[in-house]
């Protein structure tokens, strides 16, 4: 049998107008491909937190999803910090799900321009590895010497 757990499910979407109608639109559409490629029951939902950038402010996108049924599920909305030369006009969700799939089974919907905030597409800062290694073992060292004593 498979073991229940709460899952992360990231997505986002944009817009190209700040209005109430076009973020409870997106969102929807957003919410929609979440719930269909992943077969979420809203029952399973623990919770959504929902994030616009500063320049959206019309209307919170979290009614998107009670527009979708989701009466009983606890949901937050919130600005993202506002970097420079970030994505505009982007509405994010990550939906806490209740579910027997695994981290690597959960699909994850970027839409529209959000298609540039996919993990796999994204260029990082160069990491020195080895430094980063000793820094994970003495972090993991230190822990284990919290526990045992």
């Amino acid at each position: 049998m498979q073991q229940l757990a709460c899952r992360g499910i990231r997505g986002a979407t944009t817009v190209e107008n700040d209005t109430r109608e076009e973020i409870l639109q997106a969102t929807r559409q957003l919410l929609a491909l979440m719930i269909r490629l992943n077969g979420i029951e809203s029952a399973d939902v623990a919770s959504a937190i929902f994030s616009t950038t500063t320049d959206l402010n019309a209307e919170f996108p979290a009614l998107a999803a009670r527009q979708l049924g989701w009466l009983d599920t606890a949901l937050l909305c919130t600005h993202e910090l506002d970097v420079p030369g970030s994505l505009r006009k982007c509405i994010r969700v990550l939906v806490h799900w209740n579910t027997t799939k695994t981290a690597a089974e959960i699909q994850h919907v970027y839409v529209r321009d959000a298609v540039r905030l996919r993990p796999d597409l994204s260029k990082l800062p160069p990491v020195d590895l080895d430094d980063l290694e000793k820094w994970i073992e003495e972090a993991l060292a230190a822990h284990s010497v919290g526990r045992r004593s």
